[in-house]
């Protein structure tokens, strides 16, 4: 199993120790840093803004790293959260061996290592980003036995100056190949450090979306990880948009993750994949199709919909994305393989017999190994997401439908299976519960639902507040009146938000 787990692993440190990352030890972590003459450390950790924040180290003795990887070190966490006191504001960060590896963009050879905050009594900060996610993850497991995994697709433009070569129509991106798509060489390269960080990468491709203006081009592409713990999805996700920037602008060119780059033109969505586990198997099917407990997760994912958009649309031009007929949900509802919906069943390879054989006679039948690939995907979130808060709330979520006593009613109720934006459903749309329309309304979804997310403490009061005073700050609850017909104005107010996580 340990051989299967390091085989092909592009993490450096992997292959040197011969071993997974989750098994690392403080020791190993200085062995290799011996041996490969490394010569500096970066400790990283995710702020109130959702961004990757960075303490270099020089590294000039033994003795020193030892102390680092052992006690971390102090910050003001006033600088990074909105809900610290600067009058008491140090935190400890302390390194996960786990999440070490080579950083692939040092001009000197380093490693670096993910961390959490802990109070000036040493215990867990109740309210950061990593410890919500993670007590959001033990509680579901210790009242449920499963374990969460998820994945997200990360939309990302890349602008670039203008050029008359190879063009692609607006809405024509999805799949280009170069020279139609011009980014292919980022997005591979991309690819290639985010593995080596650690990152399960499923696929990537070219995106639907390309903008054409007068002075720049915008082309669309999306990231795509495989599913692994909560924990470890909302930090591969951090590490990629941090990753896909700094390739970006070593070319000279600009990536976003808005939710909106132009009014009329595909936005950037990130839907999360989820699934729940349970001794290696995936306990949302059953037979040759969804499992009662893959109902009831996605009836808790419905009915906390509205609240989850606080932590997974956070932005005013989250709201500019969340419209009819964009592929982008608007309606509470799910279905099978429907993008009109917000929870969709992609194909999961069940029911499909031997399509490898069907297509390559020579072969021999292939088995599939390892856990059933089928998960539901939550559509609603953008780029702007909160990730490790959206994690949470989707881990609450899961809990909180496995315990409602009528979800399985609820989740038939909202089951569709036609597209709810075509003209002879319009009814079937007309009497579905909407998603909020402004950061307004989700603040005050979230308000209604925080009994929910604050149970046994996993989401904190501050938190809550914290999340909802910010949106209510936008004041965005008649955006679309004020803005409509006003072309500069729009165009304006989406820059604001450009780089938005």
């Amino acid at each position: 199993m340990i051989a299967q787990q390091v085989s092909l692993n592009p993490n450096k440190i992997v292959q040197y120790l011969g071993k997974p990352s989750p098994a690392f030890a403080k020791g190993d972590l200085i062995k290799f840093i011996e041996d490969n003459q490394i010569e500096a450390l970066n400790l990283r950790f995710v702020g109130g803004d959702g961004r990757l924040k960075t303490l270099n180290f020089m590294l000039t003795s033994r003795v020193q790293l030892d102390r680092i990887l052992s006690a971390g070190e102090r910050i003001d966490g006033s600088s990074l959260f909105s809900f610290i006191d600067s009058a008491s504001s140090d935190l400890y960060v302390i390194p996960r061996y786990k999440t070490a590896f080579v950083n692939p963009f040092a001009v000197i050879p380093t490693v670096d290592i993910l961390c959490s905050f802990y109070t000036y009594e040493g215990l867990p900060l109740p309210s950061s980003p990593e410890n919500v996610l993670r007590k959001a993850h033990e509680f579901l497991k210790k009242s449920t036995g499963f374990v969460m995994e998820a994945m997200g697709e990360l939309e990302y433009y890349i602008l670039y100056n203008a050029d008359t070569f190879y063009t692609t129509m607006a809405q024509r991106g999805y799949l280009e190949s170069t020279p139609f798509c011009k980014w292919e060489t980022l997005r591979l390269e991309a690819m290639h450090a985010i593995a080596q960080t650690g990152g399960k990468i499923k696929y990537a491709h070219s995106e639907v979306g390309h903008i054409s203006t007068d002075d720049m081009d915008m082309d669309q592409d999306e990231i795509e990880f495989t599913p692994v713990s909560i924990e470890d999805a909302a930090d591969q996700i951090v590490i990629a948009r941090w990753i896909l920037r700094t390739i970006s602008y070593k070319y000279g060119v600009t990536v976003s993750f808005a939710p909106k780059i132009s009014v009329g033109h595909a936005g950037s969505g990130m839907h999360v994949h989820s699934r729940l586990v349970k001794n290696g198997h995936n306990v949302m099917v059953e037979g040759n199709g969804l499992s009662d407990i893959a109902k009831r997760v996605i009836a808790g994912y419905l009915d906390l919909a509205p609240s989850l958009t606080a932590f997974g649309n956070t932005v005013p031009t989250s709201y500019l994305r969340l419209t009819p007929e964009q592929e982008a949900p608007t309606n509470i509802c799910w279905g099978d393989r429907n993008r009109s919906v917000l929870v969709r069943i992609p194909l999961g390879w069940m029911n499909v017999g031997d399509m490898i054989k069907d297509a390559n006679p020579q072969e021999r039948n292939w088995s599939s190994e390892g856990i059933n690939g089928q998960t539901v995907e939550f559509r609603c979130p953008d780029g702007s997401a909160a990730i490790h808060f959206l994690l949470a709330g989707m881990a609450v979520a899961a809990r909180h439908g496995l315990e409602m006593e009528n979800a399985l009613e609820y989740a038939q109720r909202f089951y569709v299976d036609v597209n709810i934006f075509a003209p002879e459903n319009r009814h079937i749309c007309e009497n579905l519960p909407k998603l909020p329309s402004s950061c307004w309304e989700s603040a005050e979804a979230l308000l209604r639902d925080r009994y929910i997310y604050e149970k046994d403490g996993i989401f904190t009061p501050v938190v809550i507040d914290g999340i909802a005073n910010k949106l209510r700050e936008y004041d965005d609850r008649d955006l679309s009146e004020r803005y409509y017909g006003k072309v500069e104005l729009i165009k304006k107010f989406v820059e604001e938000y450009i780089h938005c996580s």
